[in-house]
């Protein structure tokens, strides 16, 4: 199943899609934390550690970041469990990875969430924020969670979706589709971080209904599968193998 339809007028179809996202987040590594911080009105660090311990991250879980970007939620996992080490972080983009790997002693690992390079049965928990719509396909991206997870081991999906209300919809088109796109080519000077931006509103607005994504969960061997919404527009997905 596909997290959302070929947006061609980025890349020419989906077989294309991973070189493109690798590309134009290269392009916006350097810019990322701190879009990551105005953007989100600095609230999205105790977001993440809030999140990670709702869902029961406790002391001394060995956990993997999937699709981690520059670290943030890797960065609230290390603090929660109490030591860099027991995080893995896996980011396909060779430039987020340098980023993450300034502010976080962990292991990093360049790989696709499709294709994760660690043993069966090796984590009790693995995280997945802000980024499963870009996935290729969220079958194969979830059976493969289900594999590197220990038995009884969670998973964890944050992402952002779209309110229902007509008001709030327009707000948050608003807010993403022009405004942060607009402010990130100020903040920063740099075109790609606009583009990236802008592209992350198509995502947004283009992404399968939630209860697709806990189809998917359930077909790939997760039990106990629910998403809660925080706070109107956070969707947390979580599952138990």
């Amino acid at each position: 199943m596909k997290p959302h339809p070929a947006l061609t007028k980025h890349y020419n179809d989906l077989d294309s899609k991973q070189a493109f996202l690798r590309k134009v987040f290269d392009d916006s590594a350097k810019h990322y934390e701190g879009i990551a911080r105005w953007g989100w009105f600095n609230s999205g660090d105790r977001y993440r550690r809030e999140a990670l311990k709702r869902a029961g991250l406790a002391q001394d879980m060995k956990i993997i970041d999937v699709g981690a970007g520059t670290g943030q939620t890797a960065r609230a996992a290390a603090e929660i469990v109490g030591s860099p080490g027991l995080v893995t972080v896996v980011e396909p983009s060779r430039g987020m990875l340098e980023e993450s790997k300034k502010q976080l002693d962990s292991e990093h690992i360049q790989a696709m969430a499709n294709n994760i390079p660690v043993p069966d049965n090796a984590y009790d928990f693995l995280t997945m924020g802000f980024a499963l719509r870009h996935v290729d396909d969220l079958d194969t991206a979830f059976k493969e969670y289900f594999r590197v997870l220990k038995p009884g081991g969670k998973v964890l999906i944050m992402d952002v979706t779209l309110p229902s209300g007509k008001i709030s919809y327009f707000m948050t088109k608003l807010y993403f589709k022009y405004i942060l796109p607009f402010l990130t080519r100020i903040f920063t000077g740099s075109a790609a971080a606009k583009y990236l931006m802008s592209y992350y509103w198509e995502t947004m607005e283009q992404m399968v209904d939630s209860d697709l994504v806990i189809k998917s969960l359930k077909d790939s061997g997760f039990k106990a599968v629910k998403e809660k919404i925080h706070l109107g527009v956070f969707s947390e997905y979580e599952a138990i193998k």
